[in-house]
Protein backbone atom coordinates (compact mmCIF):
# COMPACT_ATOMS: atom_id res chain seq x y z
CA UNK A 1 0.00 0.00 0.00
CA UNK A 2 1.52 3.31 -1.10
CA UNK A 3 0.44 6.44 0.76
CA UNK A 4 1.46 10.03 0.27
CA UNK A 5 4.38 11.16 2.48
CA UNK A 6 2.21 13.33 4.76
CA UNK A 7 -0.19 10.50 5.58
CA UNK A 8 2.68 8.04 6.09
CA UNK A 9 4.35 10.48 8.48
CA UNK A 10 1.16 10.89 10.51
CA UNK A 11 0.83 7.14 10.87
CA UNK A 12 4.50 6.64 11.78
CA UNK A 13 4.59 9.27 14.52
CA UNK A 14 1.14 8.68 16.00
CA UNK A 15 1.01 8.07 19.73
CA UNK A 16 -2.12 8.28 21.91
CA UNK A 17 -2.25 10.79 24.71
CA UNK A 18 -1.14 9.26 28.01
CA UNK A 19 -0.22 6.09 26.17
CA UNK A 20 0.52 3.13 28.49
CA UNK A 21 3.83 1.29 28.32
CA UNK A 22 2.23 -1.51 26.30
CA UNK A 23 1.61 0.93 23.44
CA UNK A 24 5.04 0.25 21.98
CA UNK A 25 4.08 -3.44 21.67
CA UNK A 26 0.75 -2.89 19.93
CA UNK A 27 1.72 0.19 17.89
CA UNK A 28 3.13 -1.77 14.91
CA UNK A 29 -0.17 -3.64 14.54
CA UNK A 30 -2.21 -0.43 14.74
CA UNK A 31 -0.02 1.28 12.15
CA UNK A 32 -0.19 -1.68 9.79
CA UNK A 33 -4.01 -1.78 9.96
CA UNK A 34 -4.36 1.94 9.29
CA UNK A 35 -1.77 1.84 6.50
CA UNK A 36 -3.63 -1.02 4.80
CA UNK A 37 -7.05 0.66 5.00
CA UNK A 38 -6.43 4.43 4.91
CA UNK A 39 -7.24 4.78 1.21
CA UNK A 40 -10.19 2.41 1.34
CA UNK A 41 -12.33 4.25 3.90
CA UNK A 42 -13.58 7.85 3.72
CA UNK A 43 -12.23 8.96 7.08
CA UNK A 44 -9.44 11.26 8.22
CA UNK A 45 -6.30 9.26 9.04
CA UNK A 46 -5.98 10.77 12.54
CA UNK A 47 -9.48 9.54 13.37
CA UNK A 48 -8.66 6.08 12.08
CA UNK A 49 -5.52 6.00 14.22
CA UNK A 50 -7.38 7.19 17.30
CA UNK A 51 -10.20 4.65 16.96
CA UNK A 52 -7.96 1.71 16.03
CA UNK A 53 -5.46 2.46 18.81
CA UNK A 54 -8.27 2.69 21.36
CA UNK A 55 -9.60 -0.70 20.26
CA UNK A 56 -6.14 -2.28 20.31
CA UNK A 57 -5.28 -1.00 23.79
CA UNK A 58 -8.67 -2.08 25.13
CA UNK A 59 -8.18 -5.56 23.63
CA UNK A 60 -4.73 -5.76 25.21
CA UNK A 61 -6.12 -4.76 28.60
CA UNK A 62 -8.91 -7.34 28.20
CA UNK A 63 -6.40 -10.12 27.64
CA UNK A 64 -7.26 -10.78 24.00
CA UNK A 65 -4.60 -12.03 21.57
CA UNK A 66 -2.37 -9.35 20.08
CA UNK A 67 -3.90 -9.84 16.65
CA UNK A 68 -5.89 -7.37 14.49
CA UNK A 69 -8.08 -10.20 13.17
CA UNK A 70 -9.24 -10.73 16.75
CA UNK A 71 -9.68 -7.04 17.57
CA UNK A 72 -11.77 -6.40 14.48
CA UNK A 73 -14.33 -9.13 14.98
CA UNK A 74 -17.83 -7.72 15.19
CA UNK A 75 -18.44 -8.90 18.74
CA UNK A 76 -15.12 -7.43 19.92
CA UNK A 77 -15.84 -4.07 18.32
CA UNK A 78 -19.29 -4.03 19.93
CA UNK A 79 -17.86 -4.87 23.35
CA UNK A 80 -15.26 -2.13 22.99
CA UNK A 81 -17.72 0.61 22.04
CA UNK A 82 -20.08 -0.45 24.82
CA UNK A 83 -17.21 -0.09 27.28
CA UNK A 84 -16.92 3.53 26.14
CA UNK A 85 -20.62 4.28 26.65
CA UNK A 86 -20.00 6.00 29.96
CA UNK A 87 -17.19 8.12 28.52
CA UNK A 88 -18.45 9.08 25.05
CA UNK A 89 -21.73 10.58 23.94
CA UNK A 90 -24.17 8.05 22.40
CA UNK A 91 -23.58 9.45 18.91
CA UNK A 92 -19.81 9.11 19.37
CA UNK A 93 -20.20 5.48 20.43
CA UNK A 94 -22.11 4.74 17.23
CA UNK A 95 -19.50 6.65 15.21
CA UNK A 96 -16.65 4.55 16.66
CA UNK A 97 -18.57 1.38 15.82
CA UNK A 98 -19.11 2.53 12.22
CA UNK A 99 -15.47 3.53 11.73
CA UNK A 100 -14.11 0.25 13.08
CA UNK A 101 -16.52 -1.90 11.11
CA UNK A 102 -15.54 -0.08 7.93
CA UNK A 103 -11.88 -0.70 8.78
CA UNK A 104 -12.66 -4.40 9.34
CA UNK A 105 -14.46 -4.64 5.99
CA UNK A 106 -11.65 -2.85 4.15
CA UNK A 107 -8.99 -5.03 5.76
CA UNK A 108 -10.87 -8.22 4.86
CA UNK A 109 -10.94 -7.13 1.22
CA UNK A 110 -7.32 -5.92 1.16
CA UNK A 111 -5.74 -8.90 2.92
CA UNK A 112 -7.88 -11.83 1.90
CA UNK A 113 -10.04 -10.72 -1.01
CA UNK A 114 -13.17 -11.45 1.00
CA UNK A 115 -16.28 -9.64 -0.21
CA UNK A 116 -17.32 -6.65 1.84
CA UNK A 117 -20.51 -7.43 3.81
CA UNK A 118 -23.61 -5.69 2.44
CA UNK A 119 -24.48 -2.43 4.16
CA UNK A 120 -27.66 -2.26 6.15
CA UNK A 121 -27.87 1.53 5.92
CA UNK A 122 -26.94 4.27 3.50
CA UNK A 123 -23.46 5.78 3.75
CA UNK A 124 -23.13 9.05 5.59
CA UNK A 125 -23.40 12.07 3.35
CA UNK A 126 -20.96 14.96 3.61
CA UNK A 127 -22.09 18.38 4.73
CA UNK A 128 -23.92 20.24 1.99
CA UNK A 129 -21.98 23.34 0.93
CA UNK A 130 -23.60 26.75 1.14
CA UNK A 131 -24.61 28.12 -2.23
CA UNK A 132 -23.01 31.38 -3.38
CA UNK A 133 -25.95 33.52 -2.25
CA UNK A 134 -25.99 31.95 1.21
CA UNK A 135 -22.26 32.39 1.67
CA UNK A 136 -22.40 36.02 0.52
CA UNK A 137 -25.34 36.64 2.82
CA UNK A 138 -23.53 35.12 5.81
CA UNK A 139 -20.47 37.25 5.11
CA UNK A 140 -22.61 40.39 4.90
CA UNK A 141 -24.45 39.44 8.12
CA UNK A 142 -21.17 38.83 9.95
CA UNK A 143 -19.67 42.13 8.80
CA UNK A 144 -22.66 44.03 10.24
CA UNK A 145 -22.28 42.54 13.72
CA UNK A 146 -20.50 44.55 16.40
CA UNK A 147 -17.53 43.99 18.66
CA UNK A 148 -16.46 40.46 19.50
CA UNK A 149 -19.51 38.94 17.80
CA UNK A 150 -18.32 40.36 14.48
CA UNK A 151 -14.77 39.08 15.02
CA UNK A 152 -15.95 35.60 15.99
CA UNK A 153 -18.34 35.31 13.05
CA UNK A 154 -15.74 36.44 10.53
CA UNK A 155 -13.16 34.10 12.06
CA UNK A 156 -15.48 31.11 11.60
CA UNK A 157 -16.29 32.14 8.04
CA UNK A 158 -12.71 32.93 7.05
CA UNK A 159 -11.09 29.86 8.57
CA UNK A 160 -13.80 27.52 7.28
CA UNK A 161 -14.32 28.93 3.78
CA UNK A 162 -10.82 30.33 3.35
CA UNK A 163 -8.72 27.43 4.62
CA UNK A 164 -11.16 24.50 4.81
CA UNK A 165 -10.31 23.86 8.46
CA UNK A 166 -12.02 21.32 10.66
CA UNK A 167 -13.76 22.59 13.84
CA UNK A 168 -10.91 21.63 16.16
CA UNK A 169 -8.42 23.40 13.89
CA UNK A 170 -10.62 26.50 13.68
CA UNK A 171 -10.79 26.66 17.46
CA UNK A 172 -7.01 26.21 17.89
CA UNK A 173 -5.94 28.82 15.32
CA UNK A 174 -4.05 31.82 16.70
CA UNK A 175 -3.21 35.03 14.92
CA UNK A 176 0.46 34.15 14.70
CA UNK A 177 -0.42 30.97 12.77
CA UNK A 178 -1.33 33.02 9.68
CA UNK A 179 1.72 34.41 7.89
CA UNK A 180 2.95 35.69 4.55
CA UNK A 181 6.42 34.33 3.61
CA UNK A 182 7.12 37.60 1.77
CA UNK A 183 5.57 40.58 0.02
CA UNK A 184 3.06 39.45 -2.55
CA UNK A 185 3.00 35.88 -1.21
CA UNK A 186 -0.22 34.09 -0.19
CA UNK A 187 -1.41 34.05 3.41
CA UNK A 188 -0.54 30.56 4.67
CA UNK A 189 -1.63 28.72 7.80
CA UNK A 190 1.44 27.38 9.62
CA UNK A 191 -0.34 26.01 12.68
CA UNK A 192 -1.64 22.74 11.23
CA UNK A 193 0.28 19.57 10.40
CA UNK A 194 -0.58 19.65 6.71
CA UNK A 195 0.91 23.14 6.28
CA UNK A 196 1.36 25.11 4.22
CA UNK A 197 -2.25 25.72 3.22
CA UNK A 198 -2.87 29.02 1.45
CA UNK A 199 -6.03 31.02 2.07
CA UNK A 200 -8.47 31.52 -0.78
CA UNK A 201 -7.88 34.94 -2.31
CA UNK A 202 -11.33 36.32 -1.44
CA UNK A 203 -10.69 35.69 2.28
CA UNK A 204 -7.07 36.86 2.53
CA UNK A 205 -7.78 40.45 3.54
CA UNK A 206 -10.31 39.50 6.22
CA UNK A 207 -8.06 36.81 7.66
CA UNK A 208 -4.96 39.03 7.62
CA UNK A 209 -6.82 41.73 9.55
CA UNK A 210 -8.13 39.20 12.09
CA UNK A 211 -4.65 37.69 12.53
CA UNK A 212 -3.04 41.07 13.11
CA UNK A 213 -5.67 41.96 15.70
CA UNK A 214 -5.41 38.60 17.50
CA UNK A 215 -1.62 38.31 17.63
CA UNK A 216 -0.82 35.41 19.93
CA UNK A 217 -4.46 34.92 20.94
CA UNK A 218 -7.07 32.73 19.28
CA UNK A 219 -8.92 34.18 16.30
CA UNK A 220 -12.22 32.72 17.54
CA UNK A 221 -13.25 33.61 21.10
CA UNK A 222 -9.77 34.85 22.01
CA UNK A 223 -10.34 35.18 25.75
CA UNK A 224 -10.69 31.45 26.39
CA UNK A 225 -7.85 29.40 27.89
CA UNK A 226 -8.44 25.96 26.31
CA UNK A 227 -7.68 25.32 22.62
CA UNK A 228 -10.86 23.28 22.23
CA UNK A 229 -13.94 22.32 24.21
CA UNK A 230 -17.03 20.32 23.36
CA UNK A 231 -19.70 22.43 21.69
CA UNK A 232 -17.40 25.48 21.63
CA UNK A 233 -18.41 26.36 18.08
CA UNK A 234 -21.84 24.75 18.10
CA UNK A 235 -23.00 26.70 21.15
CA UNK A 236 -21.81 29.97 19.62
CA UNK A 237 -23.66 29.24 16.37
CA UNK A 238 -26.80 28.36 18.31
CA UNK A 239 -26.74 31.66 20.20
CA UNK A 240 -25.92 33.78 17.14
CA UNK A 241 -28.50 32.96 14.49
CA UNK A 242 -28.21 34.84 11.18
CA UNK A 243 -31.08 37.06 10.09
CA UNK A 244 -33.00 37.42 6.81
CA UNK A 245 -33.70 33.70 6.53
CA UNK A 246 -30.04 32.73 6.25
CA UNK A 247 -29.01 29.24 7.42
CA UNK A 248 -27.05 28.76 10.68
CA UNK A 249 -23.29 29.12 10.54
CA UNK A 250 -21.65 25.68 10.24
CA UNK A 251 -17.92 25.03 9.97
CA UNK A 252 -18.70 21.66 8.39
CA UNK A 253 -20.65 23.30 5.57
CA UNK A 254 -17.94 25.95 5.11
CA UNK A 255 -15.25 23.26 4.84
CA UNK A 256 -17.38 21.26 2.39
CA UNK A 257 -17.82 24.38 0.28
CA UNK A 258 -14.07 24.99 0.29
CA UNK A 259 -13.45 21.44 -0.95
CA UNK A 260 -16.13 21.64 -3.62
CA UNK A 261 -14.91 25.05 -4.81
CA UNK A 262 -11.43 23.61 -5.37
CA UNK A 263 -12.89 20.61 -7.19
CA UNK A 264 -14.96 22.90 -9.43
CA UNK A 265 -11.77 24.72 -10.38
CA UNK A 266 -10.32 21.34 -11.45
CA UNK A 267 -7.43 21.54 -9.04
CA UNK A 268 -5.51 18.25 -8.72
CA UNK A 269 -7.42 15.95 -6.37
CA UNK A 270 -4.28 14.71 -4.62
CA UNK A 271 -3.43 18.31 -3.76
CA UNK A 272 -6.95 18.98 -2.48
CA UNK A 273 -6.88 15.83 -0.34
CA UNK A 274 -3.52 16.76 1.20
CA UNK A 275 -4.64 20.32 1.88
CA UNK A 276 -7.86 19.04 3.47
CA UNK A 277 -6.08 16.46 5.63
CA UNK A 278 -7.87 13.54 3.96
CA UNK A 279 -6.30 10.10 3.64
CA UNK A 280 -6.35 10.14 -0.16
CA UNK A 281 -8.02 11.62 -3.20
CA UNK A 282 -10.53 8.75 -3.05
CA UNK A 283 -12.15 10.51 -0.09
CA UNK A 284 -13.29 13.28 -2.43
CA UNK A 285 -15.69 10.96 -4.25
CA UNK A 286 -18.47 11.76 -1.76
CA UNK A 287 -18.32 15.43 -2.81
CA UNK A 288 -18.40 14.77 -6.55
CA UNK A 289 -22.17 15.14 -6.90
CA UNK A 290 -21.84 18.77 -5.80
CA UNK A 291 -19.49 19.49 -8.72
CA UNK A 292 -21.29 20.36 -11.99
CA UNK A 293 -20.06 18.60 -15.14
CA UNK A 294 -17.82 20.49 -17.54
CA UNK A 295 -19.33 22.02 -20.62
CA UNK A 296 -17.96 20.70 -23.93
CA UNK A 297 -15.83 23.75 -24.69
CA UNK A 298 -14.10 23.74 -21.29
CA UNK A 299 -13.55 19.98 -21.44
CA UNK A 300 -11.97 20.28 -24.88
CA UNK A 301 -9.70 23.14 -23.71
CA UNK A 302 -8.50 21.19 -20.68
CA UNK A 303 -7.90 18.04 -22.70
CA UNK A 304 -6.01 19.93 -25.36
CA UNK A 305 -3.59 21.44 -22.86
CA UNK A 306 -1.24 24.32 -23.50
CA UNK A 307 -0.44 25.38 -27.04
CA UNK A 308 3.13 26.08 -28.12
Amino acid sequence: MTLDPDTSAKIARYRPRQAPDVWEDVAPFVRSVVTATATAVPYDVERLLHATAGLALWAEESGLPRDPDTWLRGEVIDAFVLSRAGVLAPTSVQTYRTWLRRVRDALAWTDRGEPVPPRLHAPANPHEPYNSDELAGLRDWASRLRGQQRTDALALLGLGAGYGLMPREVAATRGLDLRRPGRGHPLVHTGIERSPVAARAQWEEVLADLAEEAGGRYLFRPRRMKPYAKNLIGSWSHLHQPTDGLPPLSVGRLRAGWIVELMRERIDHDLIARAAGLASAASLARFQHFVPPLDDATAARLLRGRTA
